[in-house]
Formats: C-alpha cells, sequence, structure tokens
C-alpha cells in the first residue's frame, strides 16, 4: 500500500506533532515555568490541551469505527449515494492507519460482507461493495444471474424502482430480493441494459471478488478483478446520515439504519 496524504495521514501526523511538543514542554519548560512564573507559550498551550482529543479521534477512527461517504449509486438500494455509513476497522483484523498493514486479528470478509476496501486499480481511491467471493469460491455470473459454487443464487421479484444518481434523471429499474448463502438483500437490475460482462472465475488465495448491489451500474470485480485482502478496510455496518445532493436535504428516513 502506498503512502497517501489524506485525512489518516494528516491526523496521524496532528497527533505526533502535538505529543511530541507537549512532551518536549513537559520535560524541558514546565517546570521552569512553574518556578519563574512565566506564562505558557501559545503553541505548547494548543499542542498539551490538543493532544488527548486528538489521540481519542485517531484510536476510534483507525481501530474501531471509520466513517465513509458513499459518493455512487453502485451499492443501491442496500446504500444510496449521499448515504454517510460507519464501518468497523477492527473487523478484517486490526491494521496500521496510514499504511494499512495488518498487524493483530485474522478476521476475513465472509460472503455478503458490505466492505470498504482500496480500490486495487488506485488505491488513493476507496469503494464500497458487497463480498460475493472469498478464496476458493467459483463465482458465475450470467444472463444477470450469480450462481456460486455450482448454486444459483435465488431472486424474487419486488417490483419496479428508480435508480438515482446525483446530478442525472432517475433511471427505470427493477427490484429484487437475492438470496446469497442464506443473507437475503436487495438488487436493482436493468432487463434492457445487454453490455454485462459475463464472468466464470475461481477466486485466488488472498484475494476477494466485489460486486454492487446495483447489478448493472456497478464497475467491480466483473470489469477490474479481485480485491487483495492487503486492501480490506472493513465491514459496513450502518448509515448514521445521509444527505440528498439533488434537493440539498437530509434523508432522515435513511439516518441510523443498519446496512446488510
Amino acid at each position: 500500500m502506498t503512502l497517501q496524504l489524506d485525512f489518516p495521514m494528516i491526523l496521524t501526523l496532528l497527533v505526533l506533532l502535538s505529543g511530541i511538543v507537549g512532551l518536549i514542554d513537559v520535560l524541558f519548560f514546565a517546570k521552569k515555568r512553574k518556578q519563574t512564573g512565566d506564562k505558557q507559550p501559545w503553541y505548547f498551550d494548543y499542542a498539551r490541551s490538543f493532544f488527548p482529543a486528538l489521540l481519542i479521534v485517531w484510536i476510534i477512527r483507525s481501530f474501531i469505527v471509520e466513517p465513509y461517504r458513499v459518493p455512487t449509486g453502485s451499492l443501491e438500494p442496500t446504500v444510496m449515494p449521499g448515504d454517510f455509513i460507519a464501518v468497523q476497522r477492527y473487523v478484517y483484523g486490526l491494521r496500521s492507519p496510514i499504511l494499512n498493514v495488518k498487524f493483530f486479528g485474522d478476521g476475513k470478509p465472509k460472503v455478503g460482507d458490505v466492505a470498504l476496501f482500496f480500490w486495487p486499480i488506485d488505491p488513493t481511491i476507496r469503494f464500497v461493495k458487497r463480498v460475493i467471493g472469498v478464496p476458493g469460491d467459483h463465482v458465475v455470473y450470467k444472463n444477470k444471474v450469480l450462481t456460486l459454487n455450482g448454486k444459483e443464487m435465488p431472486q424474487t421479484m419486488i417490483g419496479p424502482d428508480m435508480n438515482i444518481e446525483p446530478g442525472q434523471l432517475p433511471r427505470p429499474v427493477i427490484r429484487k430480493k437475492e438470496t446469497i448463502n442464506g443473507i437475503e438483500h436487495d438488487i436493482f437490475i436493468e432487463p434492457n441494459n445487454k453490455f454485462e460482462p459475463t464472468v466464470d472465475v475461481v477466486v485466488p488465495q488472498g484475494q476477494y471478488f466485489m460486486m454492487g448491489d446495483n447489478r448493472d451500474d456497478s464497475r467491480d470485480s466483473r470489469y477490474w478483478g479481485f480485491v487483495p485482502e492487503q486492501n480490506l478496510i472493513g465491514r459496513a455496518f450502518a448509515v448514521w446520515f445521509s444527505w440528498d445532493s439533488d434537493s440539498y436535504k437530509p434523508r432522515f428516513s435513511r439516518m441510523f439504519k443498519g446496512v446488510s
């Protein structure tokens, strides 16, 4: 994983900087100021004041829960564009916040998980998709039907719906309920969309096959291949806020909704 000057790195640097400056003050200057009655310089004051709060935020975001804003509708109807989801960082093992290297735990994704990961083509970009195949699985996707290890995953018709993308007119789709190894979730299908790849692969060791629930409007493992284990970030479990960028208002009905 390459270094990225993004929020995790910036937060880590702020924690280190404030901690080092505060420690220097404690070791070399605080005792002398107490004897002389001198005023604490602003930079020492700020560093020692902000360090505890920054450290708590860094621990929570790096190892417990990470927020992520969903930019597109590739995972509709499970997740909408503009949803802010909460991602469990620890569930696939604890990882360093900058290099994303696992250093503790052996948790692995399960088929059906909604996972956040670094896109293999450009690791500076995060994607959220559903885990369809884990190492050793035989994945076939043909004629809009998923087959896993020789067993066709059943789909049940729900009815017409709309595919929503920010800045675009809604497109009519068919909503179905798909069951993957006992896990139920809704998917979108465009019956007249014939531009889809046929997939017939066995997932290699250390790799995962990801797909969006918006099957005809998702660029995923069908197009760019598998996701390496080291690119995983965590599992999405809830929508804590949602913003409709077209109407400029919150979607209150989606807040505090579970992701499955």
